[in-house]
């Protein structure tokens, strides 16, 4: 049984179904492809729940295979393979100490040769390793890393959030090494998941790259507006009070039913309120959640050129656009030249601060979005 959270909206990481919205159809969809041997790419924005997916699914292929192996990684901060390798290392060695005493045993014996070091973690205080690998040993250790994996008696499951980013590596072999490895790891199921689209789509869909057709492709839409108001308001009348179903209406319209942003309102709401009846209390919990983010967002501005910031100001006050070098916009936010605003745009793209739609552009970040509205037009 879960244990009870004093605030029942997580907004990062997860805790078990009970507080995890819906998602019926794509958790069992997921899980179906892994138990039967299919790799998954899954391709969504940030905020709209493909974390909180990949582990729900985890927690249900757990329940019904209590000796399965189920690793979650975010290589979005790795810089490098020997990063990556060192990371997917250290996930499965701590993975597999919390198995049993002979799957420990065995895994210290496989990666002694690249030194383990014991340590603590810093936020729970429980054991980890950690193993010290050099660049130039990247490639055999990822090799004793799936020669490890399939001596296991066990389905693996590995979660590669991010994947996208092993194309921006300096080795320009990462994604064949890989696959090298991925084909015959009968044992092991991989999900490969990532945010940013156009390069998801090339590295799994192009016939150049080592990936390509090898994946089912999943994709993710905003949660069900009933279905998520029914899931919020449960809380909400746990605890004798209610949530306005207009108000939520309000609050799913403003943030295009993106979950995280939605449950880190939710989570000041729920925090502050039993009644939830009128929309300035959800603007009073935005307020809270951008003023947590301020000094977050104000450093990031004297890395931003005149021309970007200026950029970033107009599209938030357009919410979303459709063409950014088009003369009326330009016009309209006294910005500078079209190929300039192009400049800035790709520059901004490329820093995932502005995110691309089929039917426009917008501020990746909705609460920096709202941030932004605090400073004044620039005409």
């Amino acid at each position: 049984m879960a244990k009870e959270l004093h605030n029942p909206f997580i907004y990062q990481g997860y805790e078990s179904p009970e507080y995890f919205c819906d998602r019926v159809a794509e958790t069992e969809a997921l899980a179906a492809n892994l138990r039967n041997g299919r790799n998954v790419t899954l391709i969504s924005p940030r905020r709209i729940g493909k974390t909180g997916l990949i582990q729900n699914t985890f927690y249900r292929l757990g329940e019904g295979d209590k000796d399965a192996i189920c690793l979650y990684i975010d290589i979005f901060p790795t810089k490098s393979q020997a990063e990556m390798v060192r990371m997917l290392g250290d996930a499965v060695i701590n993975e597999v100490m919390l198995k049993n005493k002979t799957l420990k045993k065995k895994a210290l014996e496989f990666f002694s040769a690249w030194k383990p070091v014991f340590g603590l973690d810093p936020l729970t205080g429980s054991p980890t390793l950690s193993i010290n690998i050099e660049p130039r040993q990247s490639e055999m250790t990822l090799k004793g890393i799936f020669d490890y994996l399939k001596t296991l008696n066990h389905h693996v499951f590995i979660a590669i959030d991010e994947f996208q980013q092993v194309a921006e590596y300096p080795e320009t072999g990462t994604e064949a090494l890989l696959r090298s490895h991925i084909q015959f790891a009968q044992n092991v199921h991989f999900v490969f998941s990532g945010s940013k689209q156009h390069l998801m789509s090339e590295m799994f869909g192009s016939p150049q790259r080592p990936f390509y057709q090898s994946t089912e492709t999943m994709g993710l839409n905003p949660l069900d507006e009933a279905v998520y108001y029914d899931f919020a308001n449960r809380f909400f009348e746990d605890k004798k009070g209610v949530l306005d179903r207009q108000v939520f209406h309000d609050l799913y319209e403003r943030f295009d039913g993106y979950t995280g942003y939605i449950q880190a309102v939710l989570n000041r709401l729920y925090e502050r309120n039993r009644k939830v009846t009128n929309s300035e209390q959800v603007l009073e919990a935005i307020r809270m959640v951008i003023m947590g983010k301020a000094t977050q967002y104000e450093n990031m501005v004297p890395f931003l050129t005149e021309n970007q910031f200026s950029l970033l100001k107009a599209i938030a006050r357009e919410r979303k656009v459709k063409q950014p070098t088009a003369q009326a916009f330009i016009q309209k936010y006294n910005l500078p030249g079209a190929s300039s605003v192009q400049t800035a745009l790709e520059t901004l793209v490329n820093k995932e601060l502005v995110y691309s739609l089929p039917d426009g552009y917008i501020i990746y970040d909705r609460f920096f979005d709202l941030w932004l509205l605090r400073f004044p037009n620039n005409n």
